[in-house]
């Protein structure tokens, strides 16, 4: 298996990087005009990847930001994206700004025929998003919450052929609380497919007790680190260095 990996996130709305705390619409914070800015340090620290989000495809159903995806495409950085990707040419579209993985969201809670038919035309490309609000699966740009368990929508995507899962916790995404441990656990016992864990890293020790977690889960790819960089409680160069040596 490949060594753990350190997804740095860029949230994009209205053209910019952002964070949203809790996913919430109204509190937002600004860091970059230009969303590449970000990348191309990420890239300089050491990153192979970046998670990038189109909130603003997330919340209206459509990507809005493409043209910031393709300057984030260029620097070279393998981009995983989600945010409005509900159909077969979205996804086309992405792959051709250059996007190495693409990440489906509320569509896999509406059809499995739809995600079946992507795995089969993308194979590893096409990865799902589980964001999870209290064990239920959110969708929308999280603003509504299905009856649907987290932990059934991955059994049905694993047993479809997808390669990755991205668990995200929302209730500890972009608050720097800490990242609910036990909820990716419980994923990472749950299915055999690649997860990446999302939600609430603040600071080192998290990301090391999640590489440290990837020991016993070998299917714990990796982990997303947003607001803990952009606030510099962390520092990126150092979390690959941390992981590298957890691997070795």
């Amino acid at each position: 298996m490949d060594s753990f990996k350190i997804y740095p996130a860029i949230d994009i709305r209205g053209g910019r990087c952002v964070r949203l705390h809790r996913g919430e619409k109204d509190r937002e914070t600004v860091y970059y005009q230009d969303p590449a800015e970000p990348a191309r340090l990420w890239r300089d620290a050491g990153s192979e990847w970046v998670h990038v989000v189109d909130l603003d495809g997330a919340f209206e159903g459509a990507p809005k930001n493409t043209d910031a995806v393709r300057r984030i495409a260029e620097t070279g950085l393998k981009v995983e994206l989600g945010g409005g990707i509900r159909d077969f040419d979205t996804v086309t579209k992405a792959i051709e700004a250059g996007v190495s993985r693409v990440v489906i969201g509320t569509r896999a809670c509406e059809s499995e025929a739809f995600v079946r038919d992507l795995v089969r035309a993308h194979g590893d490309r096409i990865a799902v998003g589980i964001d999870a609000r209290d064990g239920k699966v959110a969708v929308k740009g999280w603003v509504s919450t299905t009856g649907t368990s987290a932990l059934d929508l991955a059994g049905r995507m694993a047993g479809l052929g997808v390669g990755t899962l991205i668990y995200t916790d929302i209730a500890v995404d972009g608050t720097l609380t800490g990242p609910n441990f036990a909820a990716q656990e419980e994923m990472l016992q749950a299915v055999s497919a690649r997860v990446i864990a999302s939600g609430g890293v603040a600071r080192r020790e998290d990301v090391a007790r999640f590489a440290e977690m990837a020991r016993s889960y070998p299917n714990l790819e990796g982990v997303i680190v947003g607001k803990a960089l952009y606030d510099r409680k962390v520092d990126l160069a150092d979390l690959i260095s941390l992981t590298m040596s957890s691997s070795g």
